[in-house]
């Protein structure tokens, strides 16, 4: 039997536009997903077992795609499930939830119990790349940001340049406590680069200067995580949301999500992932904060990660 783990993810700035090639700050969070695969004695094919805890109804949403997933990671690994059925089980604690990276943390994982149970002897770029294609049934054409914060973990920044795919460690002073709260709503982030592309088709010159808007507050929330200044990456994020809201990347309940946990004390809130639906993330330094932030979500009935990045 082999086992692998794939990390959850959150983004704190660039989400839906990396395909724009704007730069994303993207972060690994501790919870994980799990996969287990075993070979068969008889039949053919692949059988699924899926454990993983959710938002009410998204593995339904999602089943299609899932299936198409996994059979594109075979696929790309060379492993022909008609000689070597296989079992595959999938657990773990990360939810399976828009905006928290649950697809690719499952390629991930899959890719990598894969690997370990016919031996392959993969590397990590190249259980990286196998996770990205088996991305593409969920996303249309995914970008690469959440399976390389799954792959690789910490905090990265990540972007394409000509169509490559690069990533570079971000160094804070120390880690920091943030607050991720799920709408609910299961975002179609198939549909999303159709969004994108509509608004471009719409009004070429506002998309562009927005998408300048939303490369100059990466760069500078860049600086200030290096540099520790927590302040002014709340602020990004909260003006950032602003700028999503006018695009209609969110949703009235994130929208309202994003307001309570302002009020509340956090020092910045904005939609994560996809948008359209799924998380909003909300910045809480201090495990008191955090703490006070996630229970008042908790008592609204909202499913809630309280998660530690950076350092």
């Amino acid at each position: 039997m082999g086992k692998g783990k794939g990390y959850g993810k959150t983004i704190l700035i660039g989400d839906q536009f990396v395909l724009e090639e704007v730069p994303a700050i993207v972060s690994a969070i501790s919870y994980e997903t799990e996969t287990t695969a075993e070979r068969l004695a008889t039949g053919e094919g692949w059988i699924l077992e899926d454990n993983r805890i959710e938002v009410p109804g998204y593995k339904n949403k999602k089943e299609e795609q899932q299936v198409q997933s996994i059979d594109k990671v075979l696929e790309v690994m060379n492993i022909d499930v008609k000689k070597n059925p296989i079992k595959i089980t999938v657990g773990g604690n990360l939810l399976a939830g828009s905006g928290v990276g649950a697809s690719a943390a499952s390629c991930v994982s899959l890719a990598r119990a894969l690997n370990e149970e016919f031996q392959l002897g993969y590397s990590m770029e190249e259980i990286n790349r196998v996770a990205w294609q088996g991305e593409f049934p969920y996303h249309g054409v995914a970008s690469g940001v959440d399976n390389t914060a799954s792959t690789y973990g910490g905090l990265l920044l990540f972007y394409l340049k000509h169509n490559e795919q690069h990533f570079e460690k971000i160094k804070t002073p120390k880690p920091f406590e943030i607050v991720l709260a799920n709408s609910g709503i299961t975002a179609n982030t198939a549909l999303l680069d159709e969004f994108s592309e509509r608004q471009k088709k719409e009004d070429p010159s506002l998309f562009a200067s927005r998408m300048q808007t939303i490369r100059d507050q990466g760069q500078e929330m860049k600086k200030a995580l290096e540099a520790g200044d927590l302040k002014t990456v709340g602020q990004i994020m909260t003006t950032n949301h602003q700028l999503l809201r006018e695009m209609e990347y969110s949703h009235e309940i994130l929208d309202k999500m994003c307001e309570q946990a302002l009020e509340r004390g956090a020092w910045g809130a904005k939609v994560t992932g996809g948008g359209r639906g799924g998380y909003m993330i909300s910045l809480t330094p201090g495990e008191e904060l955090q703490g006070k932030i996630a229970s008042a979500f908790e008592k609204e009935g909202y499913k809630v990660i309280k998660a530690t990045i950076g350092g």
